[in-house]
């Protein structure tokens, strides 16, 4: 009952900041473009000719034309599903490494502490953006590619967290009392520890999420992320040659849709940051 009261205060102060309120919507609005485009009831004919090469934004064609007279807007919509499905596959592999790895760690200690602390502390020493690259060029280019690269090395930042959560919790009295009443590890570990930590892995994952987006636009930028469809990133690198002929609308259209949800994501995380755990508020 106290839990529930608890996660119902924090939806209460989550509610009533209008900037997270704002930034809900448009991640909610992002969200539904990106599974409108993978059912293949919009952008489904990103690739079409729709008009002349090159054409400036206008009432017809909003973000204009490319090169070969696709529609720039239907490329920055079908660009928005693999955003999407990249922070989605990149949450999905990620934060289960990483709340295993961090609890176990934090809650056996010792020899089990020292492994996982080595595996994370290699991990975050190696610079993200080579280490990315490197584990895209083994498995080879393409957006399976990189959500197994991003993926693979998403959950260091939740495990440091979840770790140093569970050191804290595991002596508390309710734990104890668990243990008391004959709960075993796993039990104490799972049913108790980890539900009053979960606030942790929701305000990680909704930063985490932007984090992976800019990712996949540098992989594609750098040519080692999606091939074949139109990523923000691969849209960027191909307005650099457009640049100079003052073709700037396919650069303003996928830099657009980027920070918007890049910024939303950011208020958002923040905002989940001081409702579900108030005393971070301000920090």
């Amino acid at each position: 009952m106290k839990e529930n009261s608890l996660w119902k205060d924090s939806f209460g102060r989550l509610i009533k900041d209008k900037t997270a309120m704002i930034s809900l919507i448009v991640v909610v609005i992002y969200t539904l473009v990106a599974l409108l485009s993978a059912m293949g009831l919009i952008a489904a004919d990103w690739a079409k000719e729709v008009g002349a090469s090159n054409l400036p934004p206008s009432s017809e064609h909003w973000f204009g034309t490319d090169i070969f007279g696709r529609s720039v807007f239907m490329k920055v919509v079908r660009g928005t599903q693999i955003a999407m499905s990249v922070g989605v596959a990149t949450a999905l592999i990620s934060i289960p490494i990483g709340v295993f790895l961090g609890a176990i760690a934090g809650y056996f200690g010792g020899w089990v502490d020292d492994c996982v602390t080595w595996l994370y502390t290699t991990f975050s020493s190696i610079p993200n953006i080579m280490l990315l690259i490197s584990i895209t060029m083994i498995l080879g280019k393409g957006i399976f590619a990189v959500y197994i690269a991003l993926g693979a090395t998403s959950w260091v930042t939740l495990s440091r967290l979840i770790r140093g959560e569970v050191m804290k919790h595991k002596e508390r009295e309710y734990v104890q009392a668990a243990g008391a009443i004959g709960g075993g590890h796993m039990r104490k570990l799972f049913r108790h520890i980890l539900p009053n930590v979960t606030h942790i892995v929701i305000i990680n994952t909704s930063l985490q999420f932007q984090i992976a987006i800019k990712s996949e636009v540098i992989l594609s930028y750098l040519g080692i992320g999606v091939q074949g469809e139109p990523s923000w990133g691969t849209m960027i690198d191909d307005a650099k040659l457009e640049i100079s002929r003052g073709v700037w609308w396919q650069l303003a259209g996928a830099t657009l849709a980027m920070f918007l949800v890049v910024l939303a994501f950011n208020l958002l995380g923040d905002a989940l940051r001081d409702s579900l755990d108030p005393k971070l508020k301000g920090k």
